[in-house]
C-alpha cells in the first residue's frame, strides 16, 4: 500500500462509524472512574482521606492519574482523537449537503409506477394546467418543487439532515467545551468554621489545582465569610437521619471594596456566583472548642478544630496538636498531641460498639480525646496533615497503668496525668467547605449538549421524501395524470401525503367517470437508465438517490 495508501486507509478507519462509535464508548467508560474515585480538582480532603484509607493502591492510582482522570492523558488522548473523527466526518458532509440545497430536486423517473408509492388517473384537463396545479399545492406544502420536462419533482425534509449534522456539530461543541475547561480552569478547597473567614488567594485556600491558562495569579479577587451553617436530619421514620437542608449563611464582597458586602447563602448544587467564580458547598461537620492548660494554668492552646466525618452518622475524628506547650514536668521542652473522636449523639456506653455516633444531629455530644506527649514534628519545617497525628517521635500517656483517655461532655474537663496540665472542652462550632471553581467551557458543552438532544430529535422524527407529478396528454384525448412518493425510510406518512395531493388535486384534475383504468407506459419493461440508481436497484426500500450512500457516514 505505501506510506500513503497507509495514511489514507487509517484516516478512513478513523472518520469511520465503527470507530467513533468505540471512541465515544471508550470515552463514556473512561469517565466512570472520575465518578467514583474522588478527585484532586473536586475535593481535595476526600483525596487524602480516601488514600489514607487505601494505602495499597493510592501509589498505583496516583500513577494511572486515576485522581486527576480528566486532564489525564490517557482520557485526553480519547476526547482529541474523537473530537478529530467528528471533524473528519463533519466536513465533508457538510460540503455534500450544501450541494444538495444549491440543487433542484431530481428529476422525474420515466417509469414512476415502480416507486413504492403510486397512482394514477385519467382526466380531461389540460396537461399543463395539471402540473401547474401540482406545483401549486406543493408548493403550499412547503416543499421544494421544480417544474420542468412536463413534469413536477417536489422534496421535503431537509431538516433530518439538518439536525443530524447538528447532532456532529453539538457533540463538536461538547468535546471542544471541555477541552477548554480543561485548558482553563481551576478550582480551590477551603474548609471554614462558623465565624470565620477569608480572602481568595493563594496564602488562604487549603488546596488549589490550576491548568495552563489559569494559575493562582488569576484568582478571582473577593472575600468570603461563614456565618453559619444549618443542617436538618430526618428523626423519625424508615429514613431516619437523612439530610434534609444544608445550607450556609455567608458573607461576601467581590474585589477589595469591604463596603459592598453582601448576604447570601449557598446550598447542595445552588451554588454562589462572585464574579467569574462559582463557591459550591460540598461538605460539612463539626469543630470541638478545646482549651488546653500547662502545669501552671496558663492557656497554651484554643480553639475550634475540624474534625472529619467517617460515616453517615458524622463519628468524626481529629487532632490537636499543642506546639507550644513549653516545658514540661521533666523539664524538659515538650509537645502535646490529642487524637479522638467527636460524636454528635454519643452511645450511652461504648461496649460492644465503640465510639461511635447513633444520629448526625446534635442530641447527645461528646469528645472522646486521647493524649501524647512528645517531638510532633512541626518546628522541622516539613509539611504535615493537619488532620493526622504522626506519633512516631511520641508517646501515650498512661493512668493507672492504662493508656490515658477522656469522654467528655461539653463544659467537663479533664486533668492530664503526670502533671502536663488539663484539657476543657468547652463546646463545639460547626463547619463547612467549600470548592471554588472556575470553569470558563461550561456554557459551551451545555449549550452543546442540549443542542445534540434537539438535533438528535431531528434525525429521528423528520423524514426525508420526494413526491413527483408528471400530467401527460394521449393521443386518443384527455390526460393520464401519474403521482409517485419514495421516502428514505420506511413510512406510512409519504403515502398519506400522496392520497391528500390527490384528493386536493381532484379539484383541478378530476377524474374522468365511465373510463377505462388508467395503465400506466411501459410498466413491465421500464427503461432503467432513467431510474435514479437506489430506486432501480432496491425498490423496496430505496435510499437517497442524488446522494450516494458515504460509507463513513456516523448517522
Amino acid at each position: 500500500m505505501g506510506v500513503l495508501g497507509w495514511l489514507r486507509w487509517t484516516w478512513r478507519q478513523l472518520t469511520s462509524m465503527r470507530v467513533a462509535l468505540i471512541l465515544l464508548f471508550l470515552l463514556s467508560v473512561a469517565a466512570i472512574p472520575g465518578s467514583l474515585i474522588p478527585q484532586n480538582g473536586q475535593n481535595q480532603f476526600k483525596v487524602e482521606t480516601w488514600k489514607t484509607q487505601h494505602t495499597t493502591v493510592a501509589p498505583i492510582y496516583e500513577k494511572l492519574q486515576l485522581f486527576d482522570v480528566y486532564s489525564s492523558i490517557w482520557f485526553s488522548a480519547i476526547y482529541i482523537l474523537l473530537f478529530v473523527s467528528l471533524a473528519g466526518c463533519i466536513i465533508p458532509r457538510t460540503w455534500q449537503f450544501v450541494g444538495v440545497l444549491r440543487a433542484q430536486p431530481p428529476a422525474a423517473p420515466r417509469n414512476l409506477v415502480r416507486m413504492p408509492v403510486y397512482a394514477a388517473w385519467r382526466t380531461e384537463a389540460d396537461a399543463a394546467a395539471v402540473n401547474a396545479a401540482a406545483h401549486r399545492l406543493l408548493g403550499r406544502r412547503r416543499f421544494r418543487v421544480n417544474l420542468a420536462d412536463g413534469a413536477v419533482a417536489a422534496e421535503k425534509g431537509y431538516l433530518r439532515e439538518v439536525g443530524n449534522l447538528l447532532f456532529h456539530l453539538s457533540l463538536f461543541a461538547l468535546l471542544g467545551g471541555f477541552g477548554w475547561a480543561s485548558l482553563a480552569s481551576g478550582t480551590g478547597g477551603k474548609l471554614m468554621v462558623a465565624g470565620e473567614g477569608y480572602s481568595n488567594t493563594i496564602t488562604q485556600l487549603d488546596d488549589f489545582t490550576g491548568s495552563s491558562f489559569y494559575t493562582s495569579d488569576d484568582l478571582d479577587p473577593f472575600f468570603l465569610k461563614l456565618k453559619g451553617f444549618t443542617a436538618k436530619f430526618q428523626d423519625r421514620g424508615d429514613q431516619i437521619g437523612a439530610a434534609r437542608q444544608f445550607t450556609a449563611n455567608v458573607e461576601y464582597y467581590a474585589g477589595n471594596d469591604a463596603s459592598k458586602l453582601k448576604q447570601g447563602t449557598i446550598e447542595v448544587n445552588h451554588p454562589l456566583e462572585i464574579g467569574d467564580s462559582k463557591v459550591y458547598l460540598i461538605g460539612h461537620g463539626y469543630a470541638p472548642v478545646i482549651t488546653v492548660r500547662n502545669a501552671n494554668g496558663d492557656v497554651v492552646y484554643t480553639g475550634a478544630t475540624a474534625f472529619l466525618p467517617q460515616d453517615g452518622n458524622l463519628t468524626s475524628t481529629g487532632v490537636v496538636k499543642v506546639s507550644d506547650y513549653g516545658t514540661g514536668p521533666k523539664g524538659t521542652k515538650t509537645q502535646l498531641g490529642f487524637s479522638g473522636f467527636f460524636l454528635p449523639t454519643a452511645p450511652v456506653s461504648f461496649e460492644g460498639t465503640g465510639p461511635i455516633s447513633l444520629f448526625p444531629g446534635d442530641a447527645a455530644p461528646e469528645l472522646v480525646l486521647n493524649a501524647f506527649e512528645g517531638d510532633l514534628g512541626t518546628d522541622s519545617g516539613l509539611p504535615q496533615n493537619v488532620y493526622q497525628l504522626n506519633t512516631k517521635n511520641m508517646h501515650q500517656l498512661t493512668q493507672d497503668d492504662q493508656p490515658a483517655k477522656a469522654r467528655l461532655k461539653p463544659g467537663q474537663g479533664w486533668t492530664l496525668p503526670d502533671g502536663y496540665g488539663s484539657v476543657t472542652f468547652e463546646g463545639y462550632k460547626q463547619w463547612a467547605s467549600f470548592n471554588v471553581s472556575h470553569r470558563p467551557g461550561n456554557e459551551i458543552a451545555l449549550t452543546g449538549a442540549v443542542l445534540a438532544i434537539v438535533g438528535l430529535i431531528g434525525s429521528l422524527f423528520v423524514q426525508r421524501r420526494r413526491i413527483w407529478v408528471r400530467a401527460v396528454a394521449l393521443p386518443e384525448g384527455g390526460t393520464l395524470v401519474e403521482l409517485a412518493g419514495l421516502a428514505r425510510s420506511e413510512s406510512a406518512k409519504i403515502a398519506e401525503e400522496l392520497a391528500e395531493l390527490a384528493v386536493d388535486l381532484q379539484d383541478d384534475a378530476p377524474a374522468t367517470e365511465d373510463e377505462p383504468d388508467a395503465e400506466a407506459p411501459d410498466a413491465e419493461a421500464p427503461d432503467t437508465e432513467d431510474l435514479e440508481p437506489a430506486a432501480a436497484e432496491a425498490p423496496e426500500a430505496p435510499s437517497d438517490p442524488t446522494v450516494p450512500a458515504d460509507q463513513n457516514s456516523k448517522e
